[in-house]
């Protein structure tokens, strides 16, 4: 199955008609911040393309902590908002499936919350692997479809999916899959789990209400070790050989 590009435009352009995409707590974004440089090794100064970038808001905090950006997304709309709102920071419009970028040319890449958009994220993995030079990385986060809640309300399969305030082409990824396909393609990978990463809204009005029940489960239910495997977000990392 192949991404349906202009689905994905139409509905992050309406976003940007109402507000800047984002969707998490401060709090969970500086996590995700932290998890992202931790992950990468990255020194001040270093260059990292921000992938599905929308409005640039973890474009703009890797820029605060002096990193060198480049935000790319489908959505014009969300470009142009993140234009607006930061300086130094070059966005573009591009495809993560056909990178405008040279062989062995980025240090590292964030895939920003993408690869469950794609139905198959073998195209994307090939390309992240082509532009990053020798021994670059990539961190990629995607909601965990191991999560009782994830799976409860964003897999199509559970009773309780709820289509609101997503694409047709999203779905929580299995963190094993995506090991399996990024290794296909040379990557040396391994995934992280991550909890704290609490929403500042959603788009159903039946889980709003239920938010601040979510959101306490985050912070403390699937802290313990052996719950890890279950925490809502999966980071998957990966390396290319030199």
């Amino acid at each position: 199955m192949l991404q349906n590009k202009q689905q994905e435009i139409e509905f992050f352009d309406n976003l940007a008609n109402e507000h800047e995409y984002n969707v998490f707590t401060d709090e969970a974004n500086q996590k995700i911040i932290d998890t992202v440089v931790s992950s990468l090794s990255l020194k001040n100064g270093a260059q990292i393309v921000d992938m599905g970038c929308g409005s640039g808001v973890f474009t703009s905090l890797l820029q605060a902590r002096g990193f060198e950006c480049v935000g790319i997304d489908l959505s014009q709309k969300l470009l142009r908002i993140g234009k607006s709102q930061t300086r130094n920071i070059h966005f573009m419009q591009a495809d993560v499936e056909t990178l405008p970028f040279l062989d062995n040319s980025i240090d590292s890449v964030m895939l920003s919350c993408l690869l469950h958009h794609l139905p198959n994220p073998f195209l994307c993995a090939k390309e992240v692997f082509r532009v990053l030079k020798p021994q670059g990385k990539f961190v990629a986060f995607d909601p965990n479809r191991l999560n009782p809640f994830m799976y409860l309300y964003r897999d199509r399969s559970s009773p309780f999916y709820s289509s609101k305030g997503v694409t047709p082409n999203e779905r929580p990824v299995l963190p094993g899959e995506l090991r399996k396909i990024f290794s296909s393609v040379g990557f040396e990978v391994a995934s992280q789990f991550v909890d704290g990463l609490t929403y500042r809204y959603v788009a159903s009005d039946t889980a709003k209400g239920l938010l601040p029940i979510y959101n306490t489960f985050e912070r403390f239910f699937f802290k313990p070790r052996a719950l890890s495997y279950f925490r809502s977000f999966v980071f998957t990392v990966g390396q290319k050989p030199k």
